[in-house]
């Protein structure tokens, strides 16, 4: 099998690494290049794992969405929730929202008001 030739590279870094990977190399006996590849083969197989990771949830979200669009089921389960529970807090009132806050709720309570069509 024929070995694919390596492209040089030119790397600017800060003398203190620099000085760091010389001493290093020394220690281990191994040509700075051979740590600095081997390094960047370790950090871009992290990488890898953390997008494969990434990749897995979103295939999940999404499947999930399929089984639910519109997130129907959801809603209905946290309206439900709501329904069951006692409120501790239920008639109330709290101090630290505005009345004006109360007539412009966020895009959360907008949102639920929307399906309960409330």
């Amino acid at each position: 099998m024929a070995r694919i030739p390596r492209i040089p590279f030119t790397l600017r870094m800060e003398p203190e690494e620099r000085s760091a990977l010389e001493n290093l190399s020394k220690v281990e006996g191994r040509p700075i290049n051979q740590l600095l590849n081997e390094a960047i083969k370790s950090y871009l197989s992290r990488r890898g794992r953390k997008e494969r990771s990434l990749e897995a949830n979103l295939a999940k979200l999404r499947a999930y969405r399929m089984r639910d669009p519109g997130f129907q089921k959801a809603i209905a389960a946290f309206a439900k929730a709501e329904a069951s529970l006692k409120d501790p807090l239920e008639g109330e009132p709290i101090e630290e929202f505005a009345v004006t806050d109360a007539r412009r709720p966020g895009p959360v309570q907008s949102k639920i008001r929307k399906a309960l069509n409330a």
